[in-house]
């Protein structure tokens, strides 16, 4: 009986091949979108979770509200961890780790700099779970100058000769010997570092001092410990042990600083949150956005809705040619049940063939979703044995909830009537396909809608005037030149190419420097305000064109300027200046009570040294000499020649490291990167569910016409021209399109808005977004109707009325 009913669906399916391939190809995109998205989101929430103690660990982070902005760092204080550990008996490890960058080793006549090392306590493998290949994880980095590398390091440094016991030489530095091998570090982890150093190596390791930061501190937790009863404990431990040292250095006491409106102190979070949860300053990497996982993972199911929804449409649309089948089955005997059978096996054979072309699909498309998602995944997961069960499983999920109102629906036709011609009433039925058309438009009216304003905003941001020029503006990375960085300096702006060129290691997009500056009004040490600090010379402002609202610039001629500031707007109203800042005086935060302060000379228009996520906050400007920065101000025009002839002179100092450059805009276009893919993610896939919806739709319309065959015969016969026929046949679709647009619009408004809300300079949603996903969405259903309502309409009267 099995084999019966898989040959009988077999024919049917080579005997409807327009209907199984609409299906099929519908299915297999459904698929495809949702292994794809699978993939993508179980890459997301796998980070960190491979450590054997991820439950248990916890980061200590820094958090804080004054003056002038928040604070919110990921590195703390180098005791910290110490402290913790020596206080708390339900802590059971603690760890530090200091980011060193990407040191240039020497090995032999090679020179390395692509890999990031860090540096560690010796208890860190204790930690984390990074086997080590060689050596022994508890002894090998208890000692100064040593360091653990990775296996991809191993090789490229020493090729096939053994690491253990080589040193690795430091420019200008001293050596490092290599104590162990560690496999490399997962992907899938905030802590990409290709070498860890013993933490015994820096002198400030031991420091005492909780007034500055830089150590990032982890702690295992006992087991079953909620790490909530911990952090709670942590504002007396902290109070206890910064006081002292608060007093001296702010001049103030700690009670005092709190009593003025600040709130600053400790916190925990999650390993397991680390990736997807924070929004920290100086944090590990690039963190990624829980909304982003919710929202991928939303297309994926709504996909795989849509995708269902076709199949139940197309099944029944296509019930036309199989009424009289099933009427003389049913009249020779077959029973319900074996009918629904009969559906259901053919739902399960489309369901499989869908399965097979969505795993090509999948495979073919995966490089490009890797480039738009910036990510290297891959499908080897199709390898294990386990996997297959689960995609069997969600095959059959798939068969089921796509087949089953079919398998009912045609299996419950009344055999005497389809004999005679008569299918159902018109309308039985009708309302849960009119119902599911118009859950596929909200999605496809929601999709819309969400790529347009992400768009917009996008749009908005790049247009967005930042009050100061990024136009043909490069970065150069000169730190290798040394001191005679200078003498390259010159030489570029004796070509006339070359508008101007500032020395600073600030540049108001991409990575930079943020450093924390804590500054009060004269004789107001309880006014003080958190600022940033930029360390610039007297070329930076006129070299990136930022505007001086009243003042005047850093000069050479004034020997008072090594004690001056400019201040941005900001900081000048937060500070009460708003008219009358020139002169004025502020003192940084641990200065001597005796001492001149600093003076303001300089008041500059605000501009965006942020991200436009973040508000402008209240920024210092001081006049220091810096290296191993260089920002370029060129000529309009075609920049390749300029750049040969700045590599070709850089080489000339026959320095060890390649020439390195950025454009400042493309360093901002990097800062929304996440948004970028964003908005190309969400069209593609817009796009995709608005075919699979369109897929569906024209099985509807099929139905539809079929439905009322004898009513535009009659009608035509009456005099009805062709185009009230169409008129007729579409106006439903757009009826149901406006329920749609009506149902969509205050769900996609209310999910933007809050996307929207990370942005401290964003659009306005306006009503013309609405009507132009509402016209989109009812331009591409009446592409899609209109051909079969042409089709009906221009079909000869006489045929559709020959049997009556």
């Amino acid at each position: 009986m099995i084999r019966n009913y898989f040959k009988t669906a077999w024919r049917n399916l080579r005997r409807q091949r327009a209907f199984a391939a609409i299906n099929i190809v519908g299915l297999a995109i459904g698929l495809a979108t949702c292994l794809l998205i699978g993939l993508f989101v179980f890459d997301e929430w796998s980070y960190d979770r491979f450590h054997e103690k991820a439950d248990r660990i916890v980061r200590v982070v820094f958090k804080g509200e004054v003056q002038g902005g928040k604070l919110n760092e990921a590195h703390v204080m180098p005791p910290t961890a110490r402290v913790i550990a020596a206080e708390y008996p339900e802590v059971a490890l603690a760890t530090r780790l200091r980011n060193a960058g990407k040191p240039h080793f020497l090995v032999g006549d090679k020179h390395f700099r692509d890999e990031a090392m860090a540096f560690v306590d010796p208890n860190f493998f204790s930690v984390f779970t990074l086997p080590l290949l060689q050596g022994d994880p508890a002894t090998a980095l208890t000692k100064p100058n040593t360091v653990v590398i990775s296996e991809s390091v191993a090789k490229a440094y020493f090729g096939d000769t053994d690491p253990m016991g080589q040193a690795l030489r430091v420019k200008d530095g001293e050596p490092v010997y290599v104590m162990g091998v560690m496999a490399d570090v997962p992907t899938n982890s905030h802590l990409q570092f290709d070498l860890f150093a013993s933490m015994a190596t820096l002198p400030d390791a031991q420091s005492t001092s909780w007034m500055e930061s830089e150590y990032y501190t982890y702690l295992v937790l006992r087991e079953g410990y909620d790490y909530k009863l911990l952090e709670a404990k942590l504002p007396e431990t902290f109070e206890k042990h910064i006081s002292p040292q608060f007093l001296q250095a702010f001049g103030m006491s700690y009670t005092e600083y709190r009593k003025a409106g600040n709130a600053i102190g400790l916190y925990l979070q999650p390993l397991t949150d680390i990736h997807l949860r924070s929004d920290f300053a100086y944090d590990l990497g690039t963190p990624s956005d829980i909304r982003y996982v919710y929202i991928f993972g939303a297309i994926a199911v709504f996909m795989l809705l849509i995708a269902s929804i076709n199949f139940m449409n197309l099944s029944t649309a296509a019930a036309s040619k199989r009424a009289k089948e099933v009427g003389v089955r049913k009249v020779l005997g077959s029973g319900r049940k074996s009918l629904v059978y009969q559906f259901l096996i053919e739902s399960f054979l489309l369901t499989l063939a869908a399965l097979v072309l969505a795993v090509a699909l999948a495979y073919v498309a995966l490089p490009l979703f890797n480039q738009l998602a910036g990510k290297t995944l891959t499908l080897h997961v199709l390898g294990q044995w386990q996997i297959w069960p689960i995609l069997l499983l969600l095959g059959i999920v798939v068969a089921l909830l796509a087949g089953c109102y079919p398998a009912f629906f045609l299996s419950a036709f009344n055999p005497v009537s389809v004999l005679k011609g008569k299918l159902a009433p018109a309308n039985r039925g009708l309302g849960l396909r009119s119902g599911l058309v118009v859950f596929q438009f909200l999605i496809s009216i929601g999709l819309i809608f969400c790529t347009t304003v992400v768009y917009k905003q996008l749009d908005y941001i790049q247009n967005k005037k930042l009050g100061y020029n990024k136009e043909q503006v490069l970065v150069l990375q000169t730190w290798t030149l040394g001191k005679q960085e200078e003498a390259f300096r010159q030489q570029l702006l004796q070509d006339s190419r070359v508008m101007s060129v500032t020395n600073s290691p600030y540049v108001p997009a991409g990575p930079t420097y943020n450093n924390n500056f804590f500054v009060y009004p004269e004789d107001s040490p309880q006014q003080g305000i958190k600022t940033l600090r930029y360390e610039v010379d007297e070329h930076y402002i006129p070299t990136l064109g930022i505007e001086l609202k009243s003042g005047r610039n850093f000069s050479p001629s004034f020997g008072t300027d090594s004690s001056a500031v400019i201040i941005n707007e900001k900081a000048a109203e937060t500070l009460g200046w708003t008219d009358n800042a020139l002169g004025q005086r502020i003192f940084p935060a641990g200065a001597q009570v005796d001492s001149a302060g600093l003076h303001v000379i300089g008041v500059v228009n605000d501009f965006h040294f942020k991200s436009l996520h973040e508000p402008i906050t209240p920024l210092v400007m001081v006049l220091n000499e810096n290296f191993g920065n260089l920002i370029v101000k060129a000529q309009p025009g075609n920049p390749s020649a300029l750049l040969q002839t700045m590599e070709k002179r850089y080489n000339a100092f026959n320095v060890d490291m390649p020439f390195s450059y950025s454009f400042l805009d493309d360093r901002i276009d990097n800062t929304y990167q996440a948004e970028n893919k964003t908005g190309t993610i969400l069209g593609i896939f817009a796009g995709l569910t608005i075919f699979v919806a369109c897929l569906g739709l024209f099985g509807l319309a099929t139905f539809t016409a079929y439905q009322r065959t004898k009513e535009i015969g009659i009608r035509k016969v009456l005099g009805a021209t062709v185009a009230n026929i169409i008129r007729l046949l579409i106006h439903d679709f757009v009826k149901l399109i406006g329920i749609a647009l009506v149902i969509a619009s205050p769900i996609a408004w209310w999910v933007m808005n809050n996307w929207l809300e990370d942005f401290a300079y964003r659009i306005t949603i306006e009503w013309w977004v609405f009507a132009v996903a509402g016209l989109a969405a009812v331009a591409i259903a009446l592409i899609t109707v209109s051909w079969q309502a042409i089709h009906a309409a221009v079909a000869n009267p006489g045929d559709s009325l020959r049997n009556e």
